[in-house]
């Protein structure tokens, strides 16, 4: 496992926002290149496999993962030095890490870019658990379900669409309003939406591949 050799501005900088902060080193690529001991031990406490090696935006959740990497390739581009993203979640195997996520390009030659440095700021707080279980909990039907009612779409066009009766769509319906424990459509898309179930800023709206079994 290699360690990120901290720069002094970025050591203290960190040190004076949280104790916590995870950090890595990404090539142009967005290949995890270097990362601290704070990373790697987080990561173990997930149940994920070692960091070094893997692209970055894949250890993301689906549902953020395509909004991150338009920020990173505008780094690598140089049309921003840096970005921030709050309430980033990195997934493993039994639950998630979830935390500020801040990024600097790093440019050395010429002031092209070389690759990024992103600090993850976590607090004191454990590894969360909403991520916990199986992930892919959706059927395709689900799927299709949710993307219609987030769209606006009626029952009787949903049945149009998906070539079922009003009552086979009602049922789906209320299946997923058991499944999620809600009461309603509008409280069903705010749910799925804040369990990552979406991707963040598509229009009409589409369920991340993650999540459907």
């Amino acid at each position: 496992m290699r360690v990120l050799p901290y720069d002094g501005d970025t050591t203290e900088r960190i040190s004076q926002e949280s104790t916590s902060a995870c950090m890595v080193s990404l090539d142009r690529g967005l290949r995890v290149v270097a990362a601290n001991q704070e990373m790697f031990r987080r990561m173990c406490d997930i149940g994920s496999g070692d960091v070094c090696g893997s692209a970055f935006c894949d250890l993301l959740d689906g549902s953020i993962r395509t909004r991150v990497r338009h920020q990173m390739e505008r780094l690598l581009d140089g049309q921003q030095p840096r970005f921030q993203e709050r309430s980033v979640a990195i997934a493993g195997a039994g639950s998630s890490l979830r935390g500020d996520l801040m990024a600097t390009a790093i440019a050395r030659n010429a002031g092209r870019v070389e690759g990024v440095v992103v600090v993850l700021r976590t607090g004191d707080a454990e590894p969360s658990t909403a991520w916990s279980g199986p992930r892919r909990i959706l059927s395709d039907m689900d799927a299709k379900i949710l993307e219609g009612v987030a769209s606006g779409a009626s029952t009787v066009q949903l049945a149009s669409t998906l070539f079922l009766s009003r009552g086979g769509v009602e049922y789906h319906v209320t299946a997923l309003l058991r499944k999620m424990r809600v009461k309603n459509r509008p409280a069903l898309i705010s749910k799925a939406y804040s369990m990552g179930f979406f991707e963040l800023g598509s229009w009409p709206p589409q369920v991340v591949p993650d999540h459907v079994k």
